[in-house]
């Protein structure tokens, strides 16, 4: 049986970076460029004409940005979109249009554009292997709009908010998109929740403030020595590994960089295995989301090994069914659920 490479069309206005894009990839045993498209309109034709596997985006381009682009396009074709910018607003903004990922445009020195086509051709193989998402239907406030309303959940939602309580949640490849199904879910007065999402330094940030605009509790990016409070997430700093301590009868995080952990920093795995610990897990909800790769698997057999009650998103609803798929064969995962049914079993669970 022959070797099937993965088809791959570059959307770029700048013909000098699509050239030099083309030869890098096409190093690669695994991938073949087929086209290369100066903006949307093209690329729609090479789609046509060529039916490609994967396809690299631009995201500020002539005639029509790469954000319109996924709005109008994915509906119709619906393949898989690594973005390639630096600019965070424009990355998340994708992410949400349906894009399965993204990778920040190289540096100038030679060092960094051989770590860009590191990152794109891994990031090029997982989402030749995505699920394709159809685009957010309802526009989302943006990092910076007024924070949504927090009322006080309703009593029969918690009853209490205890700071002894632990939620726990790793995600990778399509986890922006899940972390904030569940998240907004929730409600206001649920226990304290520490977050990594695999994500580089300059976009947790945003990341954060995007979903404090949506969701019924505050959201902060983590700073060393943050103190975890019932009604409040924090999201792992880029390429910092939060940890979780404790102190004195709370527990807080410590946010600082270090070598990578299962592949990652920050890194499911070292959040996980912190809880594990130094937490009491009879109080603890760990959940694992979309993304490719094994991170988190084992921290959670841990946590869940010390008591805590532990969800993986299930197969139908992941972008990419790796580190659930995972953490599920080797027994960390209690209960497998689809996305939009763990917010509902994570407050029935924290209730008890």
């Amino acid at each position: 049986m022959a070797f099937k490479k993965i088809r791959v069309l570059i959307v770029d206005d700048s013909l000098l970076f699509r050239q030099t894009l083309a030869q890098d990839l096409s190093k690669d045993f695994g991938i073949e460029v087929i086209g290369m498209a100066e903006d949307p309109y093209a690329a729609v034709k090479i789609i046509n004409q060529l039916h490609p596997d994967v396809i690299t985006l631009d995201v500020e381009m002539p005639k029509m940005s790469g954000i319109e682009f996924l709005k109008r396009v994915l509906p119709q074709y619906p393949l898989p979109v690594v973005v390639v910018s630096s600019v965070a607003e424009n990355v998340f903004n994708a992410l949400e249009a349906g894009a399965v990922d993204f990778v920040t445009k190289p540096s100038a020195d030679r060092g960094g554009r051989q770590a860009f086509i590191n990152e794109l051709v891994g990031k090029i193989k997982v989402a030749s292997t995505a699920k394709v998402r159809q685009p957010s239907a309802a526009p989302r406030p943006a990092a910076g709009a007024p924070a949504a309303a927090r009322p006080a959940a309703p009593a029969s939602a918690l009853q209490e908010l205890d700071a002894s309580k632990l939620i726990a949640i790793g995600a990778s490849t399509g986890g922006t998109d899940a972390l904030y199904e569940v998240l907004t879910r929730l409600p206001a007065n649920i226990p304290g929740i520490v977050i990594v999402q695999h994500m580089p330094s300059g976009f947790t940030k945003l990341f954060a403030q995007r979903l404090d605009a949506n969701c019924k509790f505050a959201v902060k990016e983590a700073a060393d020595g943050d103190m975890i409070r019932p009604g409040q997430a924090i999201v792992a700093a880029g390429d910092h590994h939060l940890r979780v301590v404790k102190n004195g009868n709370m527990y807080q995080i410590t946010s600082k960089e270090g070598e990578r952990v299962s592949g990652h920093c920050p890194s499911v795995d070292a959040m996980f295995n912190s809880v594990a610990e130094n937490v009491d897990c009879s109080k603890v909800v760990g959940v694992i989301l979309t993304g490719m790769g094994r991170d988190g698997a084992d921290g959670m057999l841990k946590m869940r090994q010390a008591g805590a009650y532990t969800i993986g998103q299930d197969e139908a609803s992941c972008v990419v069914y790796g580190m659930p798929k995972v953490a599920y064969e080797i027994g960390a995962v209690q209960t497998q659920l689809p996305l939009l049914n763990i917010a509902d079993d994570i407050v029935r669970h924290v209730q008890k």
